[in-house]
């Protein structure tokens, strides 16, 4: 206590100059309309801008919140598109019977594990059984196809990337309708590249082309976008060239996915089987 009222009488002019000079702003402000009206301005202006530095600090702690319900309605939004769904029509003579029935479904999901620079690259999303989730199924992104369920706990699953040199997509190039099997790695584990195999030489493949899902198989409605033609690979005595693929998917940057739930998957596969298993 006695140190502090030895500090204060030591510099007492000086915080009697800070006392006048505040009293002295204040009676000015107070009896001068034109000099009252600027201080509140800068005051309101102050204020102002403090507010909106805290609405954007408070904006950008809700990010997760808001691109969770963007993910959600994405989701939603492409259970509603007309690939989603399966044209179950009768035609007989000059009578239809049209009833659209849904057959894809779409579960948003979060990826909380991911690698892109291995042989074999996996994700990890934090949907699992309870949310619908089983393995085999299909996953995409808002931009393009992004692998296919490994494994599945109850809170978590596994997918296989399309960066997998196991991984092989069904795909087509959408301006012939030409299909044959996407794959990976095979002697560049570049993440923007793959090859589209089994295309045939008469084909025509030109650059820029899009390569799509052909929606042959039980995991993607056709024509999802994949990328598009790169360049063409051929490999001598093969008359199946490469084709290089360029891909939409940006493997390093993936926050959210979508899973796809096919609804006829089961009854397709068990189909074939038996067909398969009467012809042997």
């Amino acid at each position: 206590m006695r140190n502090l009222w030895l500090f204060i009488s030591k510099y007492n002019a000086f915080f009697f100059f800070i006392i006048f000079f505040i009293v002295s702003i204040i009676l000015i402000v107070r009896n001068n309309s034109f000099q009252r009206a600027g201080v509140l301005n800068s005051s309101n202006k102050m204020i102002g801008q403090a507010y909106e530095r805290l609405n954007q600090f408070q904006s950008y702690l809700s990010l997760a919140q808001v691109n969770d319900s963007l993910a959600a309605e994405n989701a939603r939004l492409r259970s509603e598109l007309k690939t989603a769904f399966f044209d179950d029509s009768v035609v007989q003579k000059t009578v239809k019977d049209t009833a659209a029935r849904q057959q894809y479904a779409y579960i948003v999901a979060r990826v909380v594990n991911n690698s892109v620079h291995q042989k074999n690259n996996y994700l990890t999303i934090n949907r699992g059984k309870k949310h619908g989730i089983n393995k085999g199924m299909g996953v995409i992104c808002t931009s393009g196809i992004v692998g296919i369920v490994k494994d599945v706990s109850d809170d978590f699953a596994t997918v296989t990337s399309l960066l997998n040199s196991d991984t092989r997509i069904s795909a087509s190039i959408a301006e012939s309708q030409a299909f044959g099997s996407l794959v990976w790695g095979e002697g560049n584990y570049n993440p923007q590249m793959a090859l589209l195999q089994d295309i045939p030489n008469h084909i025509i493949v030109k650059k820029g082309q899009h390569v799509v899902t052909s929606g042959y198989s039980t995991l993607f409605p056709s024509g999802l976008p994949i990328g598009r033609v790169s360049g063409t690979r051929n490999q001598s005595g093969e008359s199946f060239p490469d084709i290089i693929v360029r891909l939409n998917t940006d493997f390093a940057t993936l926050q959210y996915v979508y899973v796809i739930r096919n609804v006829f998957a089961m009854e397709k596969e068990n189909l074939e089987a038996i067909s398969k298993n009467n012809d042997e």
